[in-house]
């Protein structure tokens, strides 16, 4: 087994690498290293992975066709985990550009390299985003997601058919991941846990949207690594409706938490009150999210990590990452 992993430099990516070069799998993990976050966070992470000699880092950039077919070509990957992509709901009402590129064209260059390579099973990054305002919960994959409510969802919801037609039209195994609100040490800085308690370590207070109303299925980083190695270990098969081997899964904890919750963890760890900023729903945002996990449950997945213990997990990284002396 010979592994390649997009966006190895990201939050999840890097933890996907660390997991399977502990059980000795052979990576190779790729990352345009952008500046969307902190670039030295980045650089931090791949230090972890340089550390294991069955790892080997190339730079570059999924929108990049002919780089990338080099790649495939010289490596002769058996798996890929592709987790490059343009992130953030918000971030694409302001470059929606950028997300074509990465999202759309990036991903048509994986599902080439895959085609072209033979690729035993391909295993990418949707998102939770799909559902837009999806009334019914817990959110279910035979859900209708056919309206999105923002560019990024529009993305991955065109990554899963765009990853449909390359597994009917070659005979690819393609897994599309919803992932739900993915938290944990190493976390990106754009996300509600990391701004959340740089803010309140600052002494600033924090933008609550929809005055905390809302509600989100908060999966530990792990729980997801869990799932995702048991989900890399298990291909779709020809047992659908359309004799197509392709699944799409939702992966989340399967218990969603208010927003208030969420927060009062992030106050007790760090010992400090926040001070609260309370604003109206943003555009594109959704008032709650709740993933149906019952298929991967099925395969021996369990979301395990309360949000006391994973918000307390990144509180201790932060702390100790960012030399912060300032709380109990």
């Amino acid at each position: 087994m010979k592994i390649l992993v997009t966006g190895a430099a990201g939050f999840i990516g890097m933890h996907v690498c660390n997991a399977l070069l502990k059980n000795g799998k052979k990576v190779v993990g790729i990352d345009n290293i952008n500046d969307y976050y902190s670039v030295r966070l980045k650089k931090h992470r791949l230090k972890i992975l340089k550390d294991f000699k069955n790892f080997k880092f190339i730079k570059a950039d999924i929108k990049n066709k002919n780089k990338l077919k080099k790649i495939f070509l010289k490596e002769k990957f058996t798996h890929v985990i592709n987790l490059a992509a343009q992130v953030g709901v918000r971030y694409s009402i302001e470059n929606p550009k950028a997300y074509v590129q990465s999202n759309l064209v990036g991903f048509l260059n994986i599902l080439e390299g895959c085609r072209h390579s033979k690729v035993k099973h391909l295993l990418y990054a949707s998102s939770s985003s799909v559902y837009g305002e999806n009334r019914k919960v817990p959110f279910s994959v035979s859900d209708n997601v056919d309206h999105p409510i923002s560019l990024y969802a529009s993305t991955k919801k065109s990554n899963e058919l765009m990853a449909h037609t390359y597994s009917h039209l070659y005979d690819i195994p393609t897994t599309g991941l919803r992932f739900f609100t993915v938290y944990g040490p190493w976390g990106r800085p754009d996300m509600a846990l990391f701004l959340f308690t740089k803010a309140i370590v600052d002494g600033k207070p924090i933008n609550v949207f929809n005055n905390g109303e809302m509600s989100r299925d908060f999966t530990y980083i792990d729980d997801i690594i869990s799932g995702i190695q048991i989900v890399l270990d298990n291909p779709p098969l020809k047992e659908n409706e359309s004799n197509t081997p392709y699944k799409i899964s939702n992966i989340g904890n399967g218990s969603p938490e208010t927003l208030g919750n969420f927060i009062l963890s992030i106050e007790e760890s760090l010992g400090i009150k926040a001070i609260k900023n309370m604003l109206p729903m943003q555009p594109g945002d959704v008032p709650q999210t709740w993933a149906d996990i019952q298929d991967l449950n099925a395969l021996g997945y369990k979301s395990i990590t309360s949000i006391k213990i994973g918000v307390k997990k990144f509180i201790d990284w932060y702390v100790s990452f960012y030399n912060v002396d300032n709380i109990k």
